[in-house]
């Protein structure tokens, strides 16, 4: 059988033989759609070259994210876009979402063998089908990157703020700004680490700085608003006193709403995580009083920018320090 030419390529795969030329000599230039078009369509006809992917590229980077319908992985996954659209042609990030609940899904995901990885970046819960799906990934030789939080403890790099530090500062602000004494109580979601460590640090705040205003009691949300908005109803009932509330985790819009109808709501000094429209409003109207902001976009650099540096893309050594969370009030919008 003779050799394949350009333009049984070309026609293989729907596009013109310039293209395949510029695919096939790694000249650039070809949106990262057409680059995989291109290869596949060369490989099946088994063309007798080394393919970009196994020369200078297509590389392929997975970036596998949970909970599109909210507002930070909606801000997190655009940054990844947005981002993609400035490298080299022959770099491919693909984004996908997963079911937060449904580890089997995710451990799936990660173990997919049905695309050759340049690296992974998972924004993913922690549990122990996860993390062995990781593992054997790390195993194989592929670059991972956890981004937000962690799905395992060690082994790969970790892009996101200091969650432990955060949980202080929010303790910090709640201590000093409260506008009486009185109890506080605290939100988070129960299957996320980080969100662990943020009530670890705000909890050893209210430790280190015994006091009038104390850290009373903790509820577990799952970040699901119908849930996160009666967790805190059943907070008010029980401190009808309440002088502090810190959101660790998300649907933040249902907490506001409640504290909206409530009749004390203005009164009780309110913290949580990113700014989004709901956030940006109650900051204004004084239902919020800060916002501690994770800066998705700054994550996805930082977690593409230490891929790109594990596959030999760029020499320069990506930061390695945390990054830095927003603090925000109605005064900085």
């Amino acid at each position: 059988m003779s050799k394949p030419r350009y333009r049984d390529i070309a026609r293989q795969a729907g596009v013109g033989t310039a293209t395949v030329e510029r695919v096939l000599n790694g000249r650039g230039g070809v949106r990262p759609e057409l680059v995989e078009k291109v290869v596949a369509a060369a490989r099946s006809l088994n063309y007798p070259r080394t393919l970009p992917e196994a020369h200078r590229g297509l590389l392929r980077i997975d970036v596998l994210m949970v909970r599109p319908e909210t507002t930070f992985y909606r801000r997190l996954s655009k940054a990844f876009e947005r981002i993609a659209a400035t490298l080299d042609p022959l770099v491919v990030v693909h984004r996908r979402f997963a079911e937060e609940m449904n580890p089997q899904e995710i451990a799936r995901h990660i173990l997919s063998t049905d695309v050759p990885r340049a690296g992974l970046i998972l924004a993913v819960p922690n549990s122990p089908l996860i993390r062995a799906a990781v593992e054997t990934v790390v195993r194989q030789g592929v670059p991972v990157v956890h981004v937000v939080t962690r799905a395992s403890e060690d082994k790969v790099d970790f892009v996101g703020i200091d969650n432990y530090a955060a949980g202080r500062t929010a303790a910090h602000f709640i201590a000093r700004m409260a506008r009486t004494e009185g109890p506080v109580v605290a939100l988070c979601h129960p299957i996320y680490q980080v969100h662990h460590d943020r009530i670890r640090g705000f909890s050893e705040y209210f430790r280190d700085h015994p006091g009038a205003i104390s850290f009373d009691w903790l509820g577990f949300t799952r970040d699901e608003e119908h849930f996160s908005a009666e967790t805190l109803a059943m907070a008010l009932g029980m401190f009808p006193n309440l002088v502090g509330l810190y959101n660790a985790g998300g649907a933040n819009s249902a907490l506001i709403d409640v504290l909206r109808r409530h009749g004390r709501g203005k009164d009780i000094l309110f913290i949580g995580h990113e700014l989004t429209d709901y956030t940006r409003a109650a900051l204004r109207d004084g239902i919020m009083d800060v916002v501690l902001d994770q800066a998705p976009e700054a994550q996805a650099q930082r977690a593409l920018d230490l891929i790109l540096r594990r596959v030999g893309l760029t020499e320069v050594e990506p930061d390695r320090n945390p990054i830095r969370f927003i603090t925000i009030t109605a005064e900085s919008l």
